[in-house]
C-alpha cells in the first residue's frame, strides 16, 4: 500500500457533485485513488505541504495534435485560415519519423503537465513512413500522464477532391486494420486506466463517408470512443454543403457520428438545430478557443451549447495553431471569449475551470477523473498563490482571474509528475534540445 497526503491547502476546489470549496483541507491518496477529503487527515506515507496553495483536480485536455509541437510558428502558416494553414504544413509533416512524433509528443505532454493537466486526449491523423500510434503512447507512459490517444486517419487526397496531399493518405482497409491492432494492444477499459484508445478519422474533408461509417461500426463493436473535427470554420461548412448537400451536424448524424460515445472538436459554426441534435443525442464538443482565435475561425457558441445540455470540455489543439499547450490559459481564453461575445456575466472563473476539469473528464467518459472525491483517481494539481500573479487578490480561488498558469505540483495516480514547478519524470533540458535540433533539421532541409 502506498499513501500520499496533501496537507493544509488554503482552498480545495473539489469539483465534486456538490462543487464544494473547502478551507484548510487535506487530500489522502491511497494506491492511486482518493481515500480521504477533509481536515486533520493522517498518513504514514509521504506528505506534501499545501499551505499557501489552491488545490484542484488535475486538468483534462480533450483535443490535441501533439506532433505539432515540432512545427510552431512556421512562416507559411502564421497568418492563414484553416485550409491554407494545413496546406502550408502538410509537406513538413510528411517528413516526420517515429522519433519526431515521440519527441514532439513528450514535449507537448510535458508542457500540458506544467499547466496542471493530468489527462490528455490526442488526435494523431498522419502516419508517414514507419510512424505508429504507439510512438505517442510510449511518450505518455514515460512521462507518467494519463492518456487517451485516438487513431486518426486521412484517406481522401487532393487528387480525389480532398485537402491533404496524396502522399499522406492511407488505404481505408489499412486504417481499419490498424485501428483494431492498437485497440487490442493498448486500450484499457478498466476504471483508473492510464491509457484508452479512440477511433478518429480526421475530418469530413479528408476521409470518405464509407470510412466514417465503418469507423463508427468498428468503434462501437470494440466499445471505444469516437472523435473527429467538425464545423470548425466557414470553409468547413461550405465544403460540407458542396460535397454532401448538408451541414456538418446533419452529415455526422447520417453516418452514425452522434451519441454519448462521440466527441467532436471545435464546432465553432454549429447552427441551433445542430446544437439541439447534439444535446438530444449526448454528443460532446471539445472547445479549443485559442486555436479558433489564431486561425480566425470564430467564437464557438459554448453558452448556447451548455444551456441546451451539450457536454463541453476544453482542448488546447495542436501547437502549430495554438502556439502553446497551457490548459489553464485555455480555460481563461474560453471565459474571455464568451464574455466578449455575450457580456461579462456569460461565463465565470469557476465555470471555466469546471470545463477544464470535470467537464473534460466526463466528455472522455472518465467520471473517475476531473474531481476530488473519495474513489476518484489521485490526479491533483497544486497551485501556489503566494506569488505575484495572485498578489492583492480578494478571491485566490478564482484562479483564472488572478492566479498562476504553471502548477507547483502535479500528481497523477498519486505519483508526482511535476514537483516544485519542474517536470520530475524526464530530462527536460535534453528533451528540449532534441526537439530544437529536429526543428532546425526540418527547416534547413526543406
Amino acid at each position: 500500500m502506498t499513501e500520499t497526503l496533501i496537507r493544509g491547502a488554503d482552498t480545495l476546489l473539489t469539483m465534486d457533485d456538490s462543487r464544494r470549496e473547502l478551507a484548510g483541507a487535506d487530500v489522502l491518496i491511497r494506491d492511486g485513488a482518493i481515500a480521504g477529503v477533509g481536515a486533520g487527515l493522517a498518513t504514514t506515507g509521504d506528505v506534501i505541504d499545501a499551505a499557501g496553495c489552491i488545490v484542484t483536480p488535475g486538468l483534462v485536455n480533450t483535443h490535441h495534435h501533439l506532433f505539432q509541437s515540432l512545427t510552431r510558428a512556421v512562416p507559411g502558416g502564421q497568418d492563414a485560415l484553416l485550409f491554407g494553414w494545413l496546406k502550408a504544413l502538410y509537406p513538413i509533416w510528411a517528413r516526420f519519423t517515429p522519433d519526431h512524433v515521440h519527441t514532439s509528443a513528450q514535449v507537448g505532454l510535458a508542457e500540458l503537465a506544467l499547466s496542471g493537466c493530468s489527462l490528455s486526449a490526442d488526435h494523431l491523423y498522419l502516419y508517414p513512413g514507419a510512424v505508429r500510434l504507439e510512438d505517442t503512447i510510449h511518450a505518455a507512459a514515460e512521462l507518467g500522464l494519463r492518456f487517451h490517444p485516438t487513431r486518426g486517419a486521412m484517406s481522401i487526397g487532393v487528387s480525389n477532391g480532398g485537402l491533404p496531399p496524396d502522399a499522406l493518405v492511407e488505404s481505408e482497409t489499412a486504417i481499419l486494420d490498424d485501428c483494431l491492432r492498437v485497440i487490442d494492444a493498448f486500450h484499457d477499459p478498466a476504471e483508473g486506466a492510464m491509457c484508452r484508445v479512440g477511433v478518429a478519422p480526421c475530418s469530413p474533408f479528408s476521409v470518405s463517408p464509407d470510412l466514417m461509417r465503418d469507423s463508427a461500426l468498428l468503434a462501437r463493436d470494440k466499445g471505444v470512443m469516437m472523435h473527429t473535427h467538425l464545423a470548425e470554420n466557414d470553409e468547413d461548412v461550405a465544403y460540407s454543403l458542396a460535397q454532401f448537400g448538408c451541414r456538418p451536424g446533419q452529415y455526422a448524424e447520417s453516418l452514425g457520428w452522434v451519441g454519448r460515445d462521440v466527441w467532436h472538436a471545435h464546432c465553432v459554426k454549429l447552427a441551433p438545430d445542430e446544437i439541439a441534435l447534439f444535446a438530444a443525442t449526448g454528443t460532446g464538443v471539445a472547445h479549443c478557443p485559442c486555436s479558433n482565435c489564431r486561425l480566425g475561425s470564430g467564437i464557438a457558441p459554448v453558452q448556447a451549447m451548455q444551456r441546451a445540455g451539450v457536454r463541453v470540455g476544453l482542448g488546447v489543439d495542436g501547437s502549430a495553431s495554438n502556439d502553446a499547450g497551457n490548459l489553464m490559459a485555455e480555460a481563461r481564453q474560453a471565459m474571455l471569449l464568451q464574455r466578449v461575445a455575450l457580456g461579462a456575466d456569460a461565463m465565470g472563473a469557476r465555470a471555466a475551470l469546471e470545463l477544464a476539469t470535470r467537464g473534460g473528464a466526463d466528455l472522455l467518459g472518465r467520471p473517475d477523473c476531473g474531481r476530488i472525491s473519495i474513489g476518484a483517481r489521485g490526479d491533483i494539481a497544486i497551485w501556489d498563490v503566494r506569488g505575484i500573479e495572485s498578489a492583492g487578490s480578494w478571491d485566490p480561488a478564482a484562479l483564472l482571474l488572478a492566479g498562476p498558469t504553471t502548477v507547483r505540483d502535479l500528481l497523477v495516480e498519486g505519483r508526482r509528475i511535476v514537483a516544485d514547478g519542474q517536470v520530475a519524470t524526464v530530462d527536460m533540458a535534453a528533451l528540449i534540445a532534441r526537439q530544437n535540433a529536429m526543428a532546425r533539421d526540418l527547416r534547413t532541409t526543406l
